[in-house]
């Protein structure tokens, strides 16, 4: 396991761990999707992904450009048979069928995206029509995103410049003007109180 891939572990574990139920169980509401195929982007060590598994009848491909999270994510999924699937891929270029995946959903990698425009195109040709995608940076719950900061301050003093930081490089405007870019053909940003979504439906 790589340096990064673990200490990104630890925090997701330690710290993280409690918003990926309730993420999941919002993105499910939203959609309305409870089966078919889901797809958790820049899945890291697969606790969105397993939180999916859990609260629906869905099938997820945990997808991470790091071979050491797909790892990682495997051991996460050994308790949901095969209903997690690990993935090493990117999501400029997916190593996923077109119309093939119900939901989409991905918490936090957006902000690492090196062109995003290409990668909500790619998020829409792998789209089933009915399909719905979420990805953004949401903490799930106001409470939850003050019991995180409050942690992730103790661990990390430099926490509040770096989340102003990867903010920056992702506020609604830009978003809106990448979805715009990229012509996607139905989408919209979701500014919640616990953070933002991009939404993007397959018509």
């Amino acid at each position: 396991m790589t340096k990064s891939a673990e200490g990104f572990t630890r925090i997701a574990r330690e710290v993280f761990a409690p918003i990926y139920p309730v993420i999941a169980e919002q993105v499910l509401a939203w959609s309305g999707i409870q089966e078919g195929l889901a797809l958790d982007l820049g899945s890291g060590p697969g606790l969105l992904a397993a939180a999916l598994a859990e609260k629906s009848s869905l099938s997820v491909i945990a997808l991470d450009t790091d071979p050491a999270m797909a790892r990682i994510a495997r051991e996460t999924a050994a308790g949901y048979t095969d209903r997690i699937i690990p993935v090493t891929g990117d999501v400029h270029c997916m190593p996923i069928r077109d119309s093939s995946v119900s939901l989409i959903v991905s918490r936090g990698s957006i902000y690492f995206w090196r062109d995003r425009p290409q990668a909500f195109r790619e998020i829409e040709r792998v789209l089933r029509p009915g399909g719905a995608a979420f990805v953004g940076g949401s903490f799930g719950t106001s409470a939850l995103r003050d019991e995180i900061f409050r942690e992730m301050r103790r661990r990390n003093p430099d926490w509040d410049r770096d989340v102003a930081r990867r903010s920056g490089w992702a506020t609604p405007g830009v978003l809106r003007r990448e979805l715009a870019a990229s012509g996607v053909v139905s989408s919209r940003v979701r500014e919640e109180e616990a953070g933002l979504w991009v939404e993007i439906r397959k018509v």
